[in-house]
């Protein structure tokens, strides 16, 4: 069988496999889009638009959404050489009922009034998870969420705890915190109630996961109470200190909860302070995973799942996962989720990393339609991998290659998240 033959008889296979999704953003009590603004409002989009020269009033909260999209589609003919297009054009064949192979200017009314339509329906979220095969969702979630009013067996809480440690001093971020734990820590102490009490909280309602975006100069560090104290005292929330003091904290209520820290690593914020809304944020080259050494030693039990902001980093990756039992190599994160990295860092991840220590792919997504063109830009990387590196050569059977394909897509998350098995 040739290559391309086998690379798509895997593909199908694995597509049958249900989606677990390990890191979205969903709003679980607004999961499914509500109209076609929703879909082209993903910071994606305005991003390509905005940089291909739409004006700015166009992503106003005060703008009207039809006139918004029809704009974003105008662009569209500058941008359809990206994957970020391919995803739309699979949304509008596979959920629409789009029927062309372009999208164009004047389908842009068509488009709206049947999403319009069709989104409207009482059950579009069911369809939706039904086309997609959606079978459980990792949210992320603010760490005051009340985490009430869903599912969380599908979709499941994960804490996110930027704020804490970037923001404690702003955003009502101390009164929220005495809010969800009872305590409005004073010192070093208290700050271990609070949290402690916090993690009680989310674990009770089935978190699986505590999770963080770092900047590419954080360095994690043990700090002593007494200068944690110090910091209280002095209110200096923004101090170096205080981020490494929390952040250590954190990592310490994962080890005593037994929950993974999910470490999403290298982003630098606003660096173009003119960018549309989430479209300011890149990364620079400062970032190594040494200065986390110390962290995954003084850590053993904690899994630690990292995403890095640049292709350019896997090797580091892939190298730490190699001999530290506790790095997870997980998904391709923002800038690096388009196919040509992806294929080079996942090639790379399954000829250096153990197949058990490899979560694939997660989703990043605000709304529920995109799981099935993200995953299934993913699956098909997948499967040409398997084919050409693994079955073609006689180094895996196709079912061994199917296993394998399963374990990166869901076996692996299923254990280190500890989510029971479902048997698909």
């Amino acid at each position: 069988m040739d290559c391309a033959t086998l690379s798509r008889e895997i593909y199908q296979e694995i597509c049958a496999f249900p989606i677990l999704d390990p890191h979205s953003h969903i709003n679980p009590h607004s999961p499914a889009s509500k109209s076609l603004d929703d879909i082209l409002g993903y910071h994606y989009y305005t991003e390509l638009a905005f940089s291909a020269g739409m004006k700015k009033t166009f992503l106003t909260p005060e703008a009207d959404p039809r006139e918004r999209v029809r704009e974003i589609i105008r662009y569209m003919s500058q941008f359809d050489n990206t994957a970020q297009y391919s995803w739309f054009l699979e949304i509008a064949r596979e959920f629409l009922g789009f029927e062309g192979n372009k999208i164009l200017p004047e389908h842009a009314n068509w488009l709206w009034d049947t999403a319009e339509k069709k989104m409207a329906a009482k059950d579009w979220e069911r369809q939706v998870l039904n086309k997609s095969r959606l079978e459980r969702i990792f949210l992320t979630n603010d760490f005051d969420d009340p985490l009430t009013g869903w599912d969380t067996s599908f979709y499941v809480p994960c804490l996110r705890t930027d704020e804490l440690v970037f923001h404690f001093g702003a955003n009502q971020v101390r009164p929220r915190l005495e809010n969800v734990s009872g305590i409005n820590p004073g010192s070093a102490k208290e700050l271990d109630q609070s949290l402690n009490n916090l993690f009680q909280h989310f674990v009770s309602r089935g978190c699986r996961a505590c999770a963080i975006s770092l900047p590419p100069d954080f360095h994690p560090e043990k700090i002593s109470d007494d200068e944690l104290d110090r910091v209280f005292r002095a209110g200096d929330f923004q101090s170096p200190t205080w981020k490494q003091g929390v952040f250590w904290k954190l990592a310490e209520c994962c080890a005593a909860f037994q929950l993974p820290f999910d470490l999403m690593i290298g982003v630098n914020r606003k660096v173009f302070q003119n960018g549309v809304f989430q479209g300011q944020d890149l990364f620079d080259q400062r970032t190594s995973l040494i200065q986390y050494a110390g962290l995954f030693n003084a850590f053993p039990t904690v899994p630690f799942c990292i995403s890095v902001l640049t292709s350019n980093q896997n090797q580091e990756l892939a190298s730490y996962s190699w001999i530290f039992p506790n790095v997870i190599t997980s998904g391709h994160w923002w800038y690096s989720n388009i196919p040509a990295y992806i294929e080079q860092d996942a090639r790379a991840r399954l000829q250096a990393v153990p197949k058990t220590k490899q979560i694939g792919y997660y989703s990043d997504m605000y709304k529920l339609e995109f799981g099935l063109p993200k995953f299934n830009m993913y699956r098909k990387i997948l499967a040409g991998i398997l084919a050409r590196d693994f079955v073609q050569p006689g180094a895996l059977k196709l079912e061994e290659a199917l296993n394998l394909a399963r374990l990166v897509l869901r076996g692996n998350s299923e254990r280190i998240f500890k989510i029971p098995a479902t048997g698909n």
